[in-house]
């Protein structure tokens, strides 16, 4: 089955119409990932452990944490699907991470751990910043595998939880993992 680019995009909608994305969306900024509070590496550590390998379960990428080289600073998530070592790969980055979610002091007292709808806008921790938008590149190469079987390249998402305070360690950690991390 060889798929098209069209019915790729038929299937992203499909999701997005149906709520998927919505459901996912939710599970994402329900983690209060606060990189500035060091009482919140918990959280840094439950993304990428738990709430990111759980929305991208069944489309065969092998997760894998890589701690952070600087103490006390949250970890990378790596999603890595290798389809076939001669084909091109695609490193997608996002950062779990989000600026303080300061509860209580939302309009209309909206909660920052939770989505809010109202009207056609979206509130909430992260909804934009950046949970949503590596949440699209996840939904993207889970249409084309629903489409296609394959994605006909390999692909690797890499979500760091520390950029809103600068990504300490990111370069110790790139230089590390380099062969890991190689696209």
């Amino acid at each position: 089955m060889t798929g098209t680019r069209e019915g790729a995009i038929a299937r992203a909608h499909t999701r997005f119409d149906s709520g998927a994305y919505l459901d996912n969306l939710r599970r994402l900024v329900a983690v209060p990932t606060e990189s500035q509070m060091p009482d919140r590496l918990p959280d840094l550590v439950r993304y990428c452990t738990e709430t990111v390998p759980g929305i991208m379960d069944g489309m065969g990428f092998e997760t894998a944490v890589l701690e952070n080289p600087e103490p006390g600073r949250g970890p990378v998530m790596l999603a890595t699907r290798i389809e076939d070592a001669a084909l091109p790969t695609v490193l997608i980055y996002g950062h779990g991470d989000v600026v303080r979610g300061l509860a209580g002091r939302w309009r209309e007292e909206r909660d920052p751990w939770a989505v809010t709808i109202a009207g056609d806008r979206w509130y909430g921790r992260g909804t934009v910043d950046n949970k949503g938008q590596h949440l699209i590149g996840i939904e993207a190469l889970r249409a084309v595998l629903a489409e296609r079987g394959r994605l006909g390249f390999n692909a690797k998402v890499f979500v760091e939880t520390g950029e809103e305070v600068g990504s300490p360690g990111m370069r110790a950690l790139l230089r590390r993992d380099r062969d890991r991390l190689a696209s």
